[in-house]
């Protein structure tokens, strides 16, 4: 239910605004005057206001001046029995949605109303798209290591050809990411990347989510459906867990990969399909073929490139940087000044092992932001930061407990940080 604050002085004009607007099936607040209306306006948010131009303490054209500081975004309604033109057109340039005059045509007010909701919901809308296409942006590969360098670099030399690329590594350690930036800097980059978990598609399905079907191909296929690979005809098909996949889906993949062409469930048509493949997993697929779980040959025309991502614990000289990454984006995205990180916080972080590698580092630096005061230290660390194993936790103390004294653990650090630099 929309919500209305009326700022009038003359109670007679407010309750009947309100009585108006209630059978209308509006929600209505009240304000006497500018100065209450700053005060409700801190307190509350509100669709649309309606604004008399001449009241007391602070009359409407201040109090609009004002809201356009407090809620820049809310709509505002100036009505007044002593205007003109002038004052209309002076109203409309501080930022008013519109002006009407006493007594307000009801037909025209309740137009002007909903035109201003539907201008608020459209910014509303717009500024929530704009954060989806901020986050949708392909994030930086963080990190200083041998080993990203080494990705960086193969990534920047694979990209730009059409070679398919099987990137390897654990859970969490960010082989989306390489295969986004694959696609980036490919020539494919202004089509679409589509993305598969096959381990998340049930193998009764997976024909249907890679081909796509035609309408009636089977019982609950009301429609035509087009599938991932048509999806991404002209871009890149990143095939994630690709060692989940059943080996009859594998068969009609290699298919697809030697012929280009693909054919949907239900359909007799082939189509011609010109896609990348990017294909991802945390199995060791040679293991998998000598157990009879994944075909040779569709491991050869996948893995024409091998970008390998390291786990964490063999690239933990990127921690320090890591966390002040994630430090930043987090606090940016809770509308919070970042905190500060201190250098034993720091060092507790880089002596644990992460079995959940980068996604598991992201989750705990939330996790202390959250529950931290202004800067995390490494208290914080050992009180919110559930350790993985029952080694992590005599390996945090021994880090600071194995020193003499204070000035030992600093020089310590110090040499930790060498090749590192705090702001």
């Amino acid at each position: 239910m929309a919500k209305i604050l009326i700022v009038d002085d003359e109670a007679a004009i407010r309750r009947t605004l309100r009585e108006i607007l209630e059978f209308e099936k509006f929600k209505v607040d009240e304000a006497s005057d500018g100065l209450e209306c700053m005060v409700k306006l801190k307190k509350d948010k509100y669709d649309v206001i309606i604004m008399d131009i001449k009241m007391p303490k602070m009359d409407g054209m201040e109090a609009l001046e004002r809201v356009q500081l407090l809620a820049a975004d809310t709509p505002v309604v100036m009505i007044s029995g002593h205007g003109n033109i002038e004052t209309a057109v002076e109203a409309v340039k501080k930022g008013a949605f519109d002006y009407i005059s006493k007594p307000p045509d009801l037909n025209r007010l309740l137009i002007t109303l909903r035109n201003a909701m539907d201008k608020s919901t459209l910014i509303t809308e717009t500024k929530t798209l704009q954060k989806k296409v901020t986050k949708s942006k392909v994030q930086e590969i963080i990190g200083d290591s041998p080993a990203i360098k080494k990705i960086h670099e193969l990534i920047d030399r694979v990209a730009p050809t059409d070679s398919r690329v099987l990137v390897t590594g654990e859970n969490g350690t960010g082989k989306e990411l390489v295969a986004r930036w694959i696609h980036e800097k490919s020539q494919r980059a202004g089509s679409p990347i589509v993305e598969v978990n096959c381990a998340a598609i049930p193998p009764e399905l997976i024909d249907s989510e890679l081909f796509g079907h035609e309408k009636g191909s089977f019982t609950s296929a009301h429609k035509q459906r087009i599938g991932k690979f048509e999806q991404a005809h002209g871009g890149t098909l990143f095939l994630d867990e690709i060692g989940d996949m059943s080996l009859n889906a594998q068969a009609k993949v290699l298919r697809a990969l030697q012929e280009h062409k693909i054919t949907r469930v239900g359909g007799e048509k082939d189509i011609n399909v010109d896609v990348r493949i990017v294909a991802a997993t945390n199995k060791n697929l040679q293991e998998e073929i000598k157990r009879g779980n994944f075909r040779e040959d569709l491991y050869f025309r996948l893995a024409v490139i091998l970008i390998e991502v390291p786990p964490l614990k063999d690239r933990s000289d990127d921690i320090p940087i890591l966390v002040e990454h994630f430090v930043e984006s987090i606090c940016n995205d809770y509308g919070i000044n970042p905190k500060s990180v201190s250098r034993e916080a720091l060092i507790a972080l880089k002596n644990l092992s992460w079995p959940g590698n980068i996604r598991e580092l992201r989750n705990v630096v939330e996790r202390l932001i959250i529950l931290s005061g202004n800067e995390i230290t490494d208290e914080d660390v050992f009180r919110y930061v559930v350790p993985s194993s029952v080694e992590d936790v005599h390996k945090f103390r021994e880090i600071f407990d194995k020193f003499d004294n204070v000035d030992e653990l600093h020089q310590y650090i110090d040499k930790e940080f060498t090749n590192y630099k705090r702001n």
